[in-house]
């Protein structure tokens, strides 16, 4: 079987939205990581200095619309020039943009579009990051000596301007506690002295319980978006917490409704 017949054999199978596919949109988005899309072009040819994606909102959100085969194009319709790329490369170039893309929209039902967060995972690495969309809401754990003794760390850590937490459900895998993680400066110096305070606080975690943290200076990682706008520092070496916009939970953040 194709790549190209992979990934639509799958998108037959998904369900926007609905948990029980969850696992089939995963397959889906490992099958374009590897896929070739025909991407329709608006303006210019494939290769053109003026060569255009085509593009479409949905809920908010922006896509470039493409296709899956050869065969698909024919039976879209589309008479303008088109550009054939690898799934990853498009995720790639897409992705830092915040534009997704939109499989198949000609297709009864309207074909799927994979949003950018998870583009970023294709270009990343599906393994990489967490299975969106992701509910995130203040933890509830009851874990005052990790909290104390990763302050106190911090403490010592002169690259660690501030420290925020959430409790992070992905659709697949187990729920973790992410640290999001400020630091003066990005230097290779500063993200290794973090490393290893990190590395010094982990053995107050409780067993069992799974820790990740996030670089609170990601702009596309959802997490981080929402730690930036719903959480307060619980380690603050300014003192200048700014208040915080609500510790509700929050479900997709970053992601649309559906996918």
């Amino acid at each position: 079987m194709s790549a190209g017949g992979s990934v639509e054999q799958l998108l037959r199978q998904v369900s926007p939205g609905v948990h029980d596919t969850f696992e089939t949109y995963e397959s889906l988005l490992q099958a374009l990581a590897g896929s070739r899309l025909w991407m329709l072009l608006w303006n210019g040819q494939a290769g053109s200095p003026d060569a255009q994606y085509g593009n479409m909102e949905v809920g908010g959100y922006g896509y470039a619309p493409c296709v899956t085969s050869a065969q698909e194009l024919a039976a879209s319709g589309w008479n303008r020039a088109h550009e054939v790329v690898g799934g990853r490369d498009i995720a790639t170039a897409l992705f830092p943009d915040r534009w997704g893309i939109w499989l198949n929209p000609h297709a009864p039902g309207g074909g799927l579009g994979i949003p950018w967060l998870d583009l970023r995972r294709i270009a990343v690495g599906l393994g990489q990051l967490p299975a969106g969309p992701l509910r995130i809401s203040e933890p509830t754990l009851d874990i005052p000596q990790f909290y104390a003794q990763l302050s106190q760390n911090a403490h010592h850590t002169p690259a660690v301007r501030s420290l925020r937490r959430a409790w992070v459900q992905p659709s697949l895998g187990v729920p973790y506690l992410a640290i999001g993680m400020e630091l003066y400066d990005n230097g290779p110096a500063s993200v290794e002295a973090a490393r290893r305070m990190m590395a010094q606080s982990v053995p107050a975690v409780p067993a069992g319980l799974p820790v990740s943290t996030v670089a609170m200076s990601d702009d596309y990682d959802p997490v981080a978006m929402w730690l930036r706008r719903q959480s307060r520092p619980f380690f603050d070496r300014d003192a200048h917490a700014g208040a915080a916009q609500g510790t509700a939970p929050g479900f997709g953040y970053g992601y649309p409704r559906p996918f």
